[in-house]
Order: structure tokens, then sequence, then C-alpha cells
């Protein structure tokens, strides 16, 4: 969606979708908005209540039922198991993605990790295709005035213009693109507490011949899963940048998290958006 200043100030309700990578500030942003009339829809909270939210349950009694004690608890009905997921805990999701590599390790078989990227994938373009529905909800049924697209980091690496195309008709996207600075500083933490994360599958078959080259393993199994993703994350964090600046160029607007890191209220945000828009 494309605007004028005016017409951006003239927009009744407001819908953004934010986009850029984990660690940016789209979270701490939308819990500020949240407290000032906006409707908070969390891409990766969809995804884990709605779209994964089987597969991450299954995963989690597989585990359970490999204990003998849990697993007889199980089969006679007197536990259950259920997710507690919520906006600012995420930890389901993530670790139903998981790590590829050394099972001792905690990593998964390729076969079984490349399953777990396609689900997650499927439920990502769903839970974006969404954002229609949520903004009518969220205004007919909530009541609330404004709507803000707390998108994953991965949006950019769909490969499905329809998604795309669907937000931009229906939110206006800006993209936060993270300075020098913020960018060693991401990248400096996923060094510190490397976590799962979606690749798209041509990037992360040309990143394992690449990776296992220079580490002189034969097999998937042999690589020790942290390893991987702190080898990984800065060519995953370089590979994305382009991704998502096409989209803004092309759909939308494009803000750093310097200029984010700035806005303490409502007003500071929709300033920094006029701003964006006139550029």
């Amino acid at each position: 969606m494309k605007l004028s200043v005016n017409a951006f100030r003239d927009w009744e309700h407001k819908s953004i979708t934010l986009l850029g990578m984990s660690g940016v500030g789209k979270t701490r942003l939308a819990a500020m908005l949240r407290k000032h009339d906006w409707f908070h829809y969390s891409g990766d909270y969809r995804i884990g209540t709605r779209y994964l939210d089987e597969p991450i349950l299954d995963n989690i009694k597989s585990k359970a039922m490999q204990v003998p004690f849990l697993r007889d608890l199980l089969r006679n009905d007197s536990i259950y198991i259920e997710n507690n997921i919520t906006v600012d805990n995420l930890q389901p999701v993530s670790s139903f993605l998981g790590k590829l590599g050394n099972p001792e390790s905690g990593g998964l078989p390729l076969d079984e990790f490349k399953y777990r990227q396609m689900l997650h994938r499927d439920a990502e373009i769903a839970a974006m295709r969404d954002v229609p529905s949520f903004i009518d909800k969220a205004r007919d049924i909530y009541g609330y005035k404004h709507f803000i697209n707390d998108a994953g980091g991965s949006v950019c690496e769909l490969d499905d213009p329809a998604t795309l195309e669907c937000l931009a008709q229906h939110t206006l996207l800006i993209y936060i693109k993270a300075t020098a600075k913020d960018e060693k500083e991401l990248i400096r933490r996923a060094e510190q507490d490397p976590k799962p994360l979606y690749y798209r599958e041509a990037f992360l078959d040309e990143m394992l011949a690449i990776y296992t080259q220079e580490r002189g393993l034969e097999y998937v199994a042999m690589i020790e899963p942290d390893d991987f993703v702190r080898w990984v994350f800065p060519r995953l964090f370089n590979a994305r940048i382009p991704r998502y600046e096409n989209i803004a160029a092309q759909y939308g607007y494009t803000i750093t998290t310097n200029d984010l890191w700035a806005v303490q209220t409502e007003q500071d945000f929709l300033s920094l958006l006029e701003h964006a828009l006139r550029k």
C-alpha cells in the first residue's frame, strides 16, 4: 500500500505490517501501541496457536512417551499436555522448528528438519493471509481503532507473491532496517544464544554444502546444531536484507532501527511513518 501523508492522516482505521529480522523491535513497538487502542496481531502467535498447534503438541507428547512414568499417565488419561503460547512466549514454536544435526546434541535429521520447515512456511503463509479477517475482527468485535501486524522475521523468505500482495492491499508495509551497529548486535546475540530458524530450502541446501565442506563433515548427523546456527546466521541475515528491501521498494516503506528506538509514544510512531511516506 502506497499512501500520501494526507491520505495516511485521514485513514480512520490504520493497519500496519511491521517487517524485519527478529530483534529489531517489532514486538516492543506493537506492545507499546497495544496500550493506545491498537490490536496487536502476532504472526508467530497465530502460527503456534492455530496452524502448528497439533504438530507442536504431537512433538511434545512423543518426547513425553519416551519417559515410562509420563507414558503411563498419558496413556490412561491421568494427565494431558497443552500449549501455553503467549505473544511474549513463543518458545513452543521455536522448539518445534528445532535445529539440524547430531541427535545426541538435540539435532534433527535432515528429512525431519525440512518437513518441519515446510510446515512452518505453510503456517506462516496462512497466518499472513488471515490478516484481513483479523483487521475486521479487531474493529468489529473487539472495538480496536487501529491494527498492527507483528510479522515474523521469515516473511521475506516465503517466495509467495500472493501473500505479499494480500498484506500490501490491506496494510501499510513498514520494513525496519537494522543499522550497521544493530546488525552487529543481532549477530552477537545469535552467536551467544543460537535459536532455531526458518530457511528457504534452496538457501539451506547451499549453506549445508559449504558448511560441511568447510568442517570436513561427511553426514548431516555429524553437525553440531548450535555451531551450524552460529555459522549460518550472519549469512542468513545478509541474504534476507535484499529481500526485505525489494518488498519495501515494491509495496511499502523503510525506517531504521535508530528511528524506531527513538519512538516512545503513539504520536512518535505516527510522525515517523509520515516522515517515511514523504521520502
